[in-house]
């Protein structure tokens, strides 16, 4: 198996044209990804730097090792739920160790050839998975979008909607103002401004009205005062047995998602730009990166969608696009983290509220609803086990059901 961008370079002559159309798209994407992969691993609980981190490694392996020639990787909003499960249970170490573990069964799948496999995993377990995760990622954000005067959210679904409700007197309404100006304005943007980078816009404008203002709002600063005092430290995970016994059920969960999610991503990608991408390869790729994220003390990763999208729309030619996309968010990180001390929290709740949406799959929710009933009952299932059980049960029980609906209905066909 070759990675995607050697192919490239030894069928094609790589020239400064086409280096111009990569580094424009690669621009574009970094000025999409800042913001995002903040409010990604705040919401993950972890601080916001790991997700830039996780951008810049993770990203940056996605593409020089990966399997498509346009696909971005970083941290998405479907990590989001298992990450944050997993710091609350093992601690940062846990999730470093769980995700290190999680690369090496994506590489062995991939030296498998188990891509094809993963790539026919039933559209109502996804749909149901991905819906679920995006109503537990908008459960996440009403603290922050309101500003909410809460010490400590539960993680179970409904213990965090019984602590919203009591506490919902301490709002903070220039909190909920941020968040919900900083919602409409993305929702604007993309209706009547596509071409805008919105996200940035609006973390920017919002961060100088706290600034200019001192609206008295939970900023990165206030809440993570030694933001980038501490980055780019290699270190191998703690290897502790009964901690590896212990995160090995995320580890699988983990692999799962970034395998589907990636994948997923390539195919629709294959659809926009006429290529083929080499699936195995994918996840040797994404393997890869999710090892080098944990030894650089990021995140969990996968292609993106979105980042994906902008990319291609940007006129991205090769995986130089992506290469350039995490350099550009390195310089950041290395000369202009202290700007996102006043980046108010409620405004990447906005944010990613909007990602929420849009990972929501909300119409092909409602088609499955009329489709067969062995369909929607199994999309169901996982999507109320998401919500209110967790992760990685959502996706055990969820590919049960859809194997053993599969080896129902074959006798029924024939």
């Amino acid at each position: 198996m070759i990675p995607e961008l050697f192919k490239y370079i030894k069928v094609n002559h790589y020239n400064a044209q086409t280096f111009r159309s990569d580094f424009i798209a690669g621009t574009t994407v970094a000025i999409v990804a800042l913001p995002l992969s903040m409010a990604l691993a705040i919401a993950s609980g972890a601080s916001p730097e790991k997700g830039l981190i996780t951008a810049i490694v993770a990203g940056f392996f996605i593409s020089l090792l990966g399997g498509t020639r346009l696909q971005i990787g970083g941290p998405t909003g479907a990590f989001i739920i298992i990450v944050y499960d997993v710091i609350a249970k093992y601690g940062y170490d846990g999730l470093l160790l769980a995700t290190f573990l999680a690369g090496i069964l994506l590489i062995i799948a991939g030296y498998l050839k188990l891509g094809k496999i993963i790539e026919h995993v039933s559209h109502s377990v996804i749909t149901g998975f991905t819906t679920g995760l995006a109503i537990v990622l908008v459960s996440s954000q009403v603290k922050d979008f309101f500003g909410l005067s809460i010490d400590s959210v539960p993680s179970h679904f409904v213990e965090k909607w019984i602590i919203f409700i009591s506490n919902f007197h301490s709002i903070n309404f220039y909190s909920a103002t941020i968040g919900f100006l900083s919602l409409f304005f993305i929702i604007a943007q993309r209706k009547y401004f596509s071409k805008l980078p919105g996200f940035l816009i609006v973390v920017i404008l919002s961060s100088l009205f706290v600034y200019f203002f001192h609206v008295p709002v939970e900023t990165i600063g206030s809440k993570y005062p030694d933001i980038g005092t501490d980055l780019f430290h290699p270190t191998l995970p703690v290897w502790d047995l009964p901690l590896v016994i212990k995160v090995l059920p995320s580890a699988f969960t983990i692999a799962f998602l970034a395998a589907v999610e990636s994948l997923l991503c390539a195919v629709i990608t294959d659809r926009m730009t006429n290529y083929k991408h080499n699936p195995n390869q994918e996840l040797v790729g994404q393997g890869i990166a999710n090892i080098a994220s944990s030894i650089f003390g990021g995140i969990s990763a996968t292609g993106a969608l979105a980042r994906t999208v902008t990319n291609i729309q940007a006129g991205a030619k090769t995986p130089i696009a992506g290469i350039t996309h995490c350099l550009l968010i390195l310089l950041f990180v290395l000369f202009g983290m202290s700007l996102t001390s006043y980046i108010p929290l409620a405004c990447l709740s906005g944010i990613l509220v909007m990602v929420a949406w849009n990972m929501s799959e909300a119409k092909h929710f409602i088609a499955l609803l009329k489709d067969s009933k062995i369909n929607y009952l199994i999309m169901l299932t996982t999507f109320f086990i998401t919500i209110f059980v967790g992760v990685s049960e959502s996706i055990s029980v969820g590919l049960l059901l859809s194997f053993a609906a599969q080896k129902w209905l074959e006798p029924a066909k024939s």
